[in-house]
């Protein structure tokens, strides 16, 4: 069984609380209680996350060998030069780690995403823009540092998709999950690689780039 979640902000991505923290966990979600969460969001991401209770799945979804993409839209500070986007896809240096080749690019048109709970800080002189990062490898925080290593940090992060799977095909509310069907476990596993000019490939040439498909 593989479950995908619609995860909120301010939700930790395990079942266990953290010493100290206030952020709800997913052991208030209801979830059947033999699944584990496959990978991670950060408390303050939204937006997909897999639970299973089947062995060997995080190494076929999350070994960056196996060249699985995940697709994030992020609401970032300020308006991105097509440099910073050029710098994003090539890659950029975090945490003493030089990035791999990704997918950037700005959201035309951007998207109308309901506001998150609590909403994001505003600067009226300031204005904020929807682009899209997708990435075949997982480092802590890497997409919130990537932007912020451009000039242009993250207000807002959500993973919209994840292989083949995207969040807008799924019919899911915020704070909603259910069971994968066949079909969408298809879609779930279809292997995405990220070539070194940013575009992404898939055996059955679908373009994982277009956030609008």
């Amino acid at each position: 069984m593989i479950i995908v979640f619609n995860k909120p902000y301010g939700m930790l991505s395990q079942f266990t609380p953290e010493p100290g923290s206030e952020y709800q966990t997913l052991a208030q979600e209801g979830f059947p209680p033999d699944v584990y969460a496959v990978g991670r969001l950060d408390a303050d991401s939204e937006g997909l996350l897999l639970l299973s209770n089947e062995k060997g799945l995080p190494t076929s979804l999350l070994d960056p060998d196996a060249g699985h993409a995940r697709m994030y839209w992020v609401q970032v500070d300020g308006a991105p030069t097509q440099q910073a986007m050029n710098n994003l896809q090539s890659g950029v240096m975090i945490k003493g780690h030089f990035t791999l080749p990704c997918t950037a690019v700005l959201l035309d048109p951007q998207p109308a995403i309901a506001e998150r709970t609590p909403p994001i800080r505003l600067r009226k002189s300031i204005p904020t823009t929807w682009i899209s990062i997708t990435l075949t490898e997982g480092k802590n925080r890497q997409v919130r540092r990537m932007t912020a290593s451009v000039g242009f940090p993250a207000l807002r992060l959500i993973r919209v998709c994840i292989g083949g799977l995207h969040l807008e095909n799924l019919g899911l509310h915020v704070g909603a999950w259910r069971s994968l069907t066949l079909s969408e476990r298809t879609l779930l596993f279809e292997q995405s690689r990220v070539s070194h000019d940013g575009e992404a490939k898939s055996g059955n040439h679908r373009d994982h780039t277009n956030p609008h498909e």
